[in-house]
C-alpha cells in the first residue's frame, strides 16, 4: 500500500496553492530535488531549453517583492478581486505580499529562446508549452515533500525590471515566480467544479 505522500492521485487532489509559508530555510538538496523533478518535464522538439533560477538572497527577494507588491496592489483594487468567493484568495495574496521578504526560496522557471520574443509571442498558446509541464512537476513534488508552493506571475508584471533583477539575457524569458517553503497551515482537498460543468465532447 502506498502512503498518501507517494500516491499520485492523492497528491493531485490535495495540492493547494499554499501562499502562507514559514521563514524556515529549505535545504538546498530539497530544492534541487524539486528542480530534478521539474527537469523531467517535456519540452517542444525535446530542446530541453528550460532552466531555473533559485532565489535565496534576501536582497534579491526584496527587489522581486517590491515588484510583486505593486502588481498585488493593482489586483486588489480591481473589480475581479471584490467578488465574495475570492475573499479567501485575496486574504492569502495580501498575506504573501506583506510577508514576501520572509519567503525562504523563490523558484523562477525560464526558457532559453533562439531569439528574443515579440510581445505577442508571450500571449500565444505555445509560449509556455516547454515550461508548464516542468512547473507542474515541481508543484506536485513539493506537495509530496510536505512543502507549500504557489505559482504567481504578478512579480513579473514589469518584465524588464524583473529580468534586470535576475540578470537574464534578452533571449531568456522568465515565466513565473514560485515561492517555496514549509506551510503554516495544513493541506487539504481541493474545491473544484464538477466534471459535467467543464467537459465538452467533440465541440463546445
Amino acid at each position: 500500500m502506498t502512503s498518501e505522500a507517494s500516491d499520485l492521485s492523492y497528491i493531485i487532489h490535495h495540492t493547494r496553492a499554499m501562499r502562507r509559508l514559514k521563514s524556515d530555510p529549505v535545504p538546498e538538496e530539497v530544492l534541487m530535488q524539486l528542480i530534478d523533478a521539474a527537469n523531467q518535464g517535456p519540452t517542444g522538439s525535446n530542446k530541453q531549453n528550460a532552466s531555473w533560477i533559485i532565489v535565496r538572497d534576501p536582497e534579491q527577494i526584496q527587489k522581486l517583492g517590491e515588484l510583486n507588491r505593486i502588481a498585488v496592489d493593482g489586483y486588489i483594487d480591481s473589480p475581479e478581486s471584490s467578488a465574495p468567493e475570492r475573499s479567501g484568495i485575496v486574504r492569502a495574496v495580501k498575506w504573501q505580499r506583506d510577508h514576501f521578504n520572509e519567503i525562504p526560496a523563490l523558484m523562477i522557471p525560464c526558457l532559453s529562446l533562439d531569439s528574443p520574443p515579440v510581445e505577442s509571442w508571450r500571449a500565444g498558446a505555445g509560449a509556455g508549452g516547454s515550461i508548464w509541464p516542468a512547473v507542474q512537476n515541481l508543484l506536485l513534488t513539493a506537495r509530496a515533500l510536505g512543502l507549500g508552493a504557489a505559482l504567481t506571475t504578478m512579480g513579473l508584471s514589469d518584465r524588464p525590471a524583473a529580468k534586470a533583477i535576475l540578470g537574464l539575457p534578452e533571449s531568456v524569458e522568465p515565466f513565473a515566480i514560485i515561492p517555496v517553503g514549509y506551510p503554516t497551515g495544513k493541506f487539504g482537498p481541493l474545491s473544484r467544479q464538477p466534471l459535467e460543468k467543464v467537459v465538452h465532447f467533440d465541440r463546445w
